[in-house]
């Protein structure tokens, strides 16, 4: 969504950084250009006008003018602007996150307009409860005017392993409400969720249902369910709900579409109400927590590298990676190994949403263009290796030439590209078996350098006073050893991660 302001903010800098020294005219013309991404952008005008000056205010004083790295400096700055533009640097930094400290059942009650994702929202943060906060959560659906409504939210309890009330034909949403309190009660249940009734625009009826029903329930969270794409009716939409309900937060819908993000940004500012989870995409477990310094990161093409940490701890299967992790410290890499390793690519996001998390990711995604790369190379390259036999696979120097052919006519691919995947699995095998080596002392080395979660952590709270000490992608490819963390093999040996990646 925040690609082409990525691309318009980065040209800027781009121009700053390549600077040693910034004049106040330097910093205003750069300025003028950050206010025009912005309303490019579909950012409201009066957030626009705000940030700016506070940006201006902060870049043409003496510590930047006069700074080693000016043009870093106006980055960090533009950086804090973003965050505070997002709510980052609220009094209360606990107010994104949801308020569940109280006797259960705690009500969260979803409200929003029909079509901005609010039944496939509610099954998301039931998931994410039940998996992240190990609570025991309840679905209830509200709508009775929708056609298979509660059919839906149904179907997407069973999917995410949560209950949800029986459906019971004839009842309003009241009445619906006050049996679902009972059973969530007499249940034992910590989180109740109301999925409300929408409408296509906002009505009168619509907001009096809504307003009966928190009457009723007096949830301890209020979310507004508004989809991104619609940009500033968006803002407009969250200001009416609020001046009739007491909303504790918002849930921004579709963020992965190609709309100009305007209306992420100027939310907070606008609304005054925290932005409580992002939804990433269409699948079940494409919600995220919301936290403004990462987005700005993402924003600013700084990336997100902890987000990537923490989504591949909880979506690897964990014995799967012990176990290969075990036979690598011994130098073993076979071809099942392989088609793991880009099983769990493919958990991740694949090539795409890999990219999307790492520094520069405007710049990787532009070469992955060039260089026709994308998610279907891995589907391809699995494919391969399960036209296989199991002695192939765990043998893979029994693959002559007319056995190569046979994989190719039943993987659908040509031979070139089975002699590509062979290169890229003899390239790895020995990187493995050079690291296995004196008892996995070459593991040991490696591993001992990379800093803990934690640690990377603490390292994404803020961005350092001083941007010239950061490292940029160039600085950190230089720093890895050579051939490590990368899948060679395919035309340019690889960015960390990203098969066939040219580094240009």
């Amino acid at each position: 969504m925040f690609e082409t302001l990525s691309e318009r903010l980065g040209g800027v800098f781009d121009r700053l950084t390549g600077r040693g020294v910034l004049s106040e005219r330097d910093v205003d013309e750069a300025l003028r250009e950050v206010r025009v991404a912005l309303l490019e952008a579909d950012v409201a005008l009066p957030v626009v006008k705000t940030a700016v000056a506070k940006i201006r205010e902060q870049a043409v004083g003496e510590s930047v003018i006069k700074s080693v790295s000016p043009g870093q400096q106006v980055i960090k700055i533009v950086n804090d602007a973003l965050v505070e533009m997002l709510g980052g640097n609220a009094e209360d930094p606990t107010e994104s996150q949801l308020n569940l400290a109280v006797t259960p059942p705690a009500v969260i009650l979803m409200a929003g307009l029909q079509g901005s994702g609010k039944t496939t929202t509610s099954g998301k943060l039931a998931r994410y409860l039940k998996q992240r906060e190990r609570k025991r959560v309840m679905l209830a659906s509200l709508d009775t005017r929708r056609p298979a409504a509660m059919e839906q939210l149904a179907s997407l309890a069973q999917q995410v392993e949560v209950d949800s009330l029986p459906i019971v034909t004839g009842q309003d949403a009241v009445k619906i409400a006050k049996r679902a309190l009972d059973a969530a009660r007499l249940g034992g249940y910590d989180v109740l969720i109301l999925d409300t009734a929408g409408r296509t625009t906002l009505d009168e009826e619509m907001m009096s249902e809504v307003a009966e029903v928190a009457a009723v329930a007096k949830p301890i969270e209020t979310l507004l369910v508004a989809d991104s794409l619609t940009g500033q009716d968006a803002v407009r939409t969250a200001e009416a709900f609020h001046s009739r309900l007491p909303l504790t937060g918002l849930v921004l819908t579709r963020i992965d579409g190609d709309g100009r993000g305007g209306a992420a940004l100027s939310m907070r500012s606008v609304t005054g109400l925290p932005i409580k989870f992002l939804g990433t995409s269409e699948k079940i477990d494409g919600l995220d927590a919301f936290d403004a310094k990462r987005l700005a990161g993402r924003i600013l093409g700084q990336g997100d590298v902890v987000s990537l940490v923490e989504k591949a701890a909880q979506d690897l299967d964990k014995d799967k990676a012990e176990k290969m992790a075990k036979k690598m410290a011994k130098g073993q890499f076979d071809l099942d190994d392989l088609s793991d390793h880009l099983g769990q690519m493919q958990k991740l996001g694949g090539l795409g949403g890999i990219a999307a998390l790492l520094p520069g990711a405007a710049n990787i995604k532009k070469q992955m263009a060039a260089a026709n790369l994308d998610d279907k190379v891995i589907v391809r390259q699995r494919a391969i290796i399960s036209s296989m036999t199991q002695k192939e696979r765990r043998k893979p120097e029994l693959l002559n030439a007319s056995r190569r052919r046979r994989i190719a006519v039943g993987a659908g691919v040509d031979v070139a590209d089975v002699n590509r995947l062979m290169k890229m699995h003899k390239q790895m095998a020995g990187m493995m078996k050079k690291l296995g080596r004196n008892g996995g002392k070459g593991w040991k080395s490696l591993m001992g350098n990379m800093p803990s979660p934690d640690q990377m952590g603490d390292m994404s709270q803020e961005m350092p006073a001083d941007m010239s000490k950061v490292p940029n992608m160039d600085q950190l490819m230089k720093q890895m050893p050579k051939g490590a963390g990368s899948l060679p093999g395919m035309p340019g040996g690889g960015l960390p991660g990203l098969p066939g990646f040219r580094k240009k």
